[in-house]
Order: structure tokens, then sequence, then C-alpha cells
């Protein structure tokens, strides 16, 4: 499957699934609300996806996000029960018929283990880069969070994952809300973390949000839905009450990053607000 908007034509990437605390991916919802649509196994934790997005057009390769990468130890595997049995990152983009090599551009929301830790890998013992020929973009102020996190994200960074990059000069630092591609503009949230940014593809009449960590999940359109791992989540709702009332208005389609069945998602009114509407293949 494929959506083409304007010159761009965008896939889904599989790369694998893992699974985190549900209590953690729901915050202040109970149990009883959030386990009926996500059952926990018995370490309660939830299955999600580490789903990226190809963006082909206007002579580019770009990826968004790149999952979890495979330098993982015995027990971080355990941790987080990551499977890459049904789908990789690299596998995935083979299906596509995409090498690491013809990757022009990676664009990393942030720099959380789940989204960047495909940037680098390990070849004969070494850390390489993944794609050595893509520029790598993040926000200057999600950097300079990843170089001085807090307590409470500290965990999820993972240095190995980007400070290669910075050795070769293969990683941009982007400051605040712009195009940086044609029909490519770049939406910057502070809820999750500071300066996620969410690339916003728009070309014909069509518009893509990547919703990444604001909206992870189906079961985190209603605005009370924040994840516990948000440094500020009450900035979170406040950044749905701007983009939903407009994703709605505006037909967009909602990629999501971690639902572990639906790729893309249009949002719908209801008399309570917000709620997932008809899903989107891709």
């Amino acid at each position: 499957m494929s959506i083409t908007i304007g010159p761009y034509t965008l896939h889904a990437i599989e790369t694998g699934t893992f699974r985190l605390d549900g209590g953690a991916m729901f915050g202040v919802v109970p149990w009883v609300f959030w386990s009926k649509s996500n059952p926990p196994d018995e370490r309660q934790r939830i299955t999600l996806a580490a789903r990226c997005l190809l963006i082909r057009g206007n002579g580019r390769v770009i990826l968004v996000d790149n999952g979890n990468g495979a330098k993982w130890t015995d027990k971080q595997k355990d941790i987080y029960a990551l499977d890459v049995t049904r789908h990789d990152l690299l596998r995935s983009l083979r299906a596509h018929g995409i090498a690491p090599g013809e990757v022009t551009d990676v664009l990393l929301t942030h720099l959380h283990f789940d989204h960047a830790g495909g940037s680098t890998m390990r070849v004969d013992g070494m850390l390489v880069p993944t794609f050595p020929n893509a520029a790598h973009y993040v926000q200057k102020a999600h950097w300079e969070q990843a170089q001085h996190p807090t307590e409470k994200d500290r965990a999820s960074f993972m240095p190995e994952d980007y400070e290669l990059l910075v050795e070769r000069k293969m990683l941009e630092l982007v400051d605040g809300e712009q195009t940086l591609f044609p029909g490519i503009d770049l939406v910057v949230c502070n809820g999750h973390t500071n300066a996620q940014q969410l690339p916003m593809i728009s070309g014909d009449g069509k518009t893509m949000l990547f919703c990444c960590d604001l909206i992870p999940t189906t079961s985190h359109v209603p605005l009370p839905y924040i994840m516990a791992y948000d440094l500020r989540p009450l900035t979170t709702l406040e950044e749905k009450k701007r983009i939903l009332p407009r994703a709605a208005d505006e037909d967009w389609i909602m990629f999501l990053e971690h639902d572990p069945h639906v790729p893309a998602i249009r949002i719908q009114r209801t008399d309570k607000g917000f709620s997932a509407g008809p899903r989107v293949d891709i």
C-alpha cells in the first residue's frame, strides 16, 4: 500500500514490535479503560509498533524515524520484549526496493531509543551509521535536552544511537518550525519532550501528520489519554487541543507510529471531543 501526496509517495515501514508498561502509556487513565483495547501481558506491558515512514519524491528518499535498532543486550530485549521475527527495519526497506545507502535524509522526531535506535548498527563489533549517505535532522532544543536529560527521561536516551552521527558530521540541528523540504513542514511540540518535531506532508489538497508520541496509538486520540512518560502532560493536552480540531476539520491523515495494528487514521468529532475515525492503510 502507498499514498501519494504532492510529489511524494509514502509507505509505512514496519520495524518490529516492543512492549512498554501499560499504565505508563496511559497516565491517569484507569486500567479498566485502556486494557480493553490494549490487553497487557503478565508483566502489565502492552504491545507497540515501532513504525516508520518512507517518503520518496523530488529526488529524495526520506525516512522518518527508524525504530529501536538492533544493538540490544539480551537483558534489554527481555525488558522491552523486542520482536523482529516478522519485520525489521532493513528487511522492510528492502521490500520497497531501498538499500541503506540510497536513503538521502533521516528525519528524527526526537532521540528516544524507540525512534532513533536504528540510526546506527554494529558490524563486526564496530558501531557504524545505518544510513551512511544520509543527512540526519533533529531539533536543536531537543539535542540540548538529550545532552542534559532529567532523571525522569534519562533512560530514554542511548547515546550510541546518535553520538556517532555527530562525530561523522551527519547530524543537522534544526531550529523551530519551518519547511524542511518542499511540501514537508515541521510542527514542533514540547509536551512529550523538548522540541519533538512532527513532519507534516501536504499537497494536492491532502495532508498527513506524522503523530509520533503526541498521539502514539488510536487509543490516545481522546484528549485525556496522555502518557506518563511526557515531561509536560498539560502542554501535551494543549497541543492536542490545537491540532485535533484542524485534523478533523481538514480531513488530515494521522500516521500512528506505535499502534500495533493501525498505521493511520482520520479524526472524527464526537459529543465528548475526538475519537479515531476511519483507518487509512499506507
